[in-house]
């Protein structure tokens, strides 16, 4: 059986205590993980300055060549996991099988990765809004005659990382080029992405002490989140809800993701179709990028009705099927009381699930694993608790909402996608402060600029401008 160790500074740590994570499908136990506790990851973090020092020697130039050829690595090469070497293939078998994804989702996130690692310097063009990186470098530069400094504020990027989809390791990325060590806690069914981006990275030639792998409990998770200087979280809302008022953790929890159809184009809805199918169900509907909600000023019927018929046309596949669009769930109970809920909050009047009655069944058993099926809900009152939720699946609900409601009812939305062309309206959506991301016209909710901020700016997250001034030689 593979072994995956710990990360210490880069360098592999076999635990006494291990954890197993088993396939999904033949329960047989795929990986044994090795455990940090809270102590070991407390001693380390005692070294973090060290590592950065370590990071420090190389420059922004050299650490955007060493993440371009991690780019290659991570994708082509065969690197080591333990006593191992993990090829590509196995890493998309092996992620698939311990998080329900379909293989061919595996791969679309691999190359998502790989293309965010090649595409680093344009990236980091976008979050310092083209500053000269030389200035991490030399901890200052002068521009046209006034002295530029930038001071970080973490020896450490801590990242407490979830299950559900590889993509979001893309996020953490740019904090190796930026000169910030990694503290990275994997979720549980997914620890292959770090551990495989962490091994490409040192690969690359990356000093291994800027990174630390620890799989941990919740302990080991808050050492991180209390020590490293900043940290990013990943979770639901319980999860996140402790640390929301902690400026030192950037939150990425639920997304609550919108399409919003203007009045200007509401009676070409059929137009809208594709990018409101895509929105919901790209990447297996798992993102907070995914919209699950479309909220539209009439046709709100017809709407959800056209919707349902799309996605009906969706459901569950093998793992190894080229054609399967919706992943399993780890654990079927979860499955079971998300229909649960669902059916529950259907009696409430003013919701009527349309997906169910043209495809039948919402949660289905496909070779032992189950699936939920791809659901459109169709919601009369936007205080209905269907009207504004999101679920672990391609989930969505309609809402008919006028349109000088829209913005009072949708609450916060990490992204939306506005189909308008009303400028009026369009500089009510720049001014909303519910929406985070706003996508103007036929952009899928899930299609990223990467070049863009994602729930925060990573750059402004890790540093800050300082004063500096330069007494004139006499």
């Amino acid at each position: 059986m593979i072994h995956l160790p710990i990360l210490r500074a880069g360098k592999p740590y076999t635990s006494l205590s291990v954890q197993e994570v088993s396939h999904i499908q033949t329960g047989e136990p795929l990986v044994q993980v090795s455990q940090a506790n809270r102590g070991l990851v407390a001693k380390d973090l005692n070294a973090a300055a060290a590592n950065k020092r370590v990071l420090d020697r190389l420059s922004v130039s050299e650490l955007v060549g060493i993440t371009r050829e991690a780019a290659r690595l991570f994708a082509e090469a065969d690197l080591p996991i333990g006593d191992h070497i993990q090829t590509p293939d196995d890493y998309v078998k092996q992620v698939s099988g311990t998080t329900g994804m379909p293989e061919a989702l595996c791969r679309a996130n691999m190359k998502k990765i790989q293309l965010v690692c090649t595409e680093i310097e344009a990236i980091l063009g976008g979050l310092t809004r083209g500053l000269d990186l030389a200035v991490l470098d030399e901890g200052w530069y002068d521009q046209d005659g006034r002295s530029l400094s930038y001071i970080c504020q973490a020896d450490a990027l801590g990242a407490i990382l979830p299950s559900n989809s590889p993509g979001v390791h893309a996020l953490w990325v740019p904090s190796i080029p930026l000169k910030v060590p990694l503290v990275l806690k994997p979720g549980r069914e997914e620890p292959w992405t770090p551990f495989r981006i962490a091994q490409a990275f040192i690969e690359a030639g990356c000093p291994p002490e800027a990174f630390g792998f620890y799989p941990t409990d919740h302990g080991g998770a808050t050492e991180i989140l209390l020590r490293c200087g900043r940290s990013m979280l990943f979770g639901g809302g319980a999860t996140v809800a402790p640390w929301l008022s902690d400026p030192r953790v950037e939150i990425h929890g639920p997304g609550q993701s919108k399409v919003i159809i203007g009045e200007d184009m509401i009676d070409r809805w059929e137009d809208c179709l594709d990018i409101a199918v895509a929105s919901i169900t790209a990447n297996g509907g798992r993102s907070c990028i995914n919209a699950s909600g479309v909220w539209v000023p009439a046709h709100g019927r017809e709407i959800a009705e056209a919707l349902a018929e799309r996605v009906a046309n969706i459901v569950g596949r093998p793992l190894d099927d080229p054609e399967a669009q919706i992943a399993a769930f780890t654990n079927p109970t979860f499955a079971d009381q998300i229909s649960t809920t669902i059916d529950i909050h259907l009696k409430t009047p003013g919701a009527e699930d349309l997906t169910e009655k043209m495809r039948g069944d919402r949660l289905v058993e496909i070779d032992g694993l189950k699936f939920l099926n791809p659901t459109v809900v169709w919601c009369d009152d936007f205080e209905h608790p269907l009207a504004n939720t999101e679920y672990l699946f391609p989930y969505a609900s309609v809402v008919e909402v006028s349109q000088s409601e829209i913005l009072d009812r949708i609450g916060p939305s990490l992204v939306v996608t506005a189909i308008t062309e009303d400028r009026a309206f369009i500089d009510e959506l720049l001014n909303s402060p519910h929406v985070e991301r706003l996508n103007v016209g036929a952009i899928p909710t899930h299609q990223i600029s990467w070049d863009q901020p994602h729930e925060g700016n990573l750059f402004e997250h890790l540093y800050r401008q300082r004063a500096l001034q330069w007494a004139k030689q006499a």
